[in-house]
């Protein structure tokens, strides 16, 4: 089915998804942790062939308190995209986002690819790639504006209109698979890393098909 798959791909690359591994768009309000239980999982993955967690690349230096990801002035990002650098990219808060194109060669051989994604290209994943779950992590408003606080990044009022707009609202989609990050990393972490292995066993019955 591989095989197949690379020479649908090749026949017609515009429309034809990739289909042998799978695609877990992680998306959620700033605050909830996606980070954090991106890691956790990364750590508890470790041993275990078969999952690519996505660097990112970002118009943004890499520090402590942020993910770890690539960097790239916005001169050297624009022409990064030119060149088909990325499989899909991203503008938010006056920065870049985009996740490399050697993704597409992760999944051809069967991976889960992991990556933190804004919402606005869930469409265009979705339609690059056969399987494809989008996870959801959120967490109490509470819990949200106490860990945005705790950053130092922005004034009260600048926290405010960020948890306006992580409430519910319909670009959330409904087949979302949905992880509460309110309590204890663990818990959540868990249940994150117990739903990759679940998307992995699934894109491989898949793959025979």
């Amino acid at each position: 089915m591989m095989a197949a798959a690379m020479i649908e791909r090749a026949l017609n690359p515009a429309s034809a998804a990739l289909r042998n591994g799978a695609f877990i768009a992680v998306v959620g309000p700033s605050g909830a942790g996606k980070d954090t239980i991106i890691d956790y999982a990364r750590a508890a993955l470790a041993n275990e062939p078969g999952f690519h967690f996505v660097r990112r690349v970002v118009t943004r230096p890499s520090t402590v308190d942020a993910e770890d990801h690539d960097t790239l002035s916005e001169e050297q990002f624009l022409a990064a995209k030119q060149a088909g650098a990325f499989c899909c990219d991203w503008v938010a808060h006056g920065l870049y986002y985009g996740l490399p194109k050697s993704i597409d060669s992760e999944i051809e051989r069967g991976t889960v690819a992991i990556a933190n994604v804004s919402r606005g290209v869930l469409p265009d994943l979705r339609a690059a790639y056969a399987n494809f779950l989008v996870v959801h992590i959120t967490a109490s408003s509470g819990v949200l504006a106490t860990r945005l606080a705790a950053r130092g990044r922005e004034n009260a009022e600048e926290i405010e209109r960020r948890l306006m707009r992580a409430a519910p609202n319909p670009c959330n989609p409904e087949d979302a698979v949905t992880i509460d990050n309110s309590g204890a990393v663990a818990a959540a972490g868990d249940a994150f890393v117990a739903m990759l292995k679940r998307s992995a066993a699934v894109a491989a019955i898949a793959d025979q098909i």
